[in-house]
């Protein structure tokens, strides 16, 4: 990055939440929400703002994150949430995303990541920019990939056929990956099993705050 860039987050909080049984986003953790952590880690890590895509209780959602950043935080909706999936909430936030140089994809029940791996993807994208870059762990890829925004086209055109794993196969070509030590990475909380592990590993640290 050879001159200060716009960097923004795109984080995903439009589900139902059906493997938790209760509503994710507003599950408890760190003093605050689920939700709040994710968004929170985002913005610590170098995201200007954070556009968040909302579906399932989209009012309560966007209430809380209201609440806890203020203009750092937009919205649009995917009222399509009960019968789409995760790719169709990255269609509709990438096209709602205000002007960037590149974001971070962030799916909103991934409350543990640090804002270092953030940080660490920002270094990398200074040194030699690329139109994805994943961090690994252990060798594994993982989120939040730093797009640039030059791929934006590509996401929005996509057909869906093969749903995410399908779009980065096509997009190989421009991902590369750097390697991060954040164990939060790891952490998606899917079901109550995951929810209850992540809330042992981490209720007692402080909760992510905002740049």
């Amino acid at each position: 990055m050879r001159r200060e860039e716009t960097v923004r987050a795109l984080v995903l909080a439009a589900g139902l939440s059906r493997r938790m049984g209760e509503f994710k986003p507003l599950l408890p953790l760190r003093g605050a929400t689920l939700i709040e952590n994710s968004v929170g880690s985002a913005l610590a890590g170098g995201a200007e703002t954070a556009t968040v895509v909302t579906g399932c209780r989209a009012e309560d959602v966007e209430r809380v994150l209201s609440r806890a950043f203020g203009e750092r935080v937009r919205f649009v909706r995917n009222e399509g949430y009960a019968t789409t999936d995760m790719l169709r909430s990255i269609q509709i936030g990438a096209a709602a995303l205000p002007t960037c140089d590149a974001f971070f994809l962030l799916p909103g029940d991934m409350p543990a990541v640090s804002p270092d791996t953030f940080r660490t993807l920002l270094d990398a994208r200074r040194r030699a920019p690329s139109g994805v870059i994943f961090p690994t762990l252990d060798g594994y890829r993982k989120h939040p990939p730093l797009i640039d925004a030059r791929m934006l086209p590509a996401i929005l055109s996509f057909d869906g056929a093969g749903g995410l794993r399908e779009l980065w196969a096509r997009l190989a070509g421009d991902v590369r990956t750097v390697p991060v030590e954040d164990a939060g990475v790891w952490v998606d909380v899917d079901t109550p099993r995951d929810y209850q592990q992540c809330r042992q590993n981490y209720e007692g640290t402080e909760t992510i705050k905002e740049a």
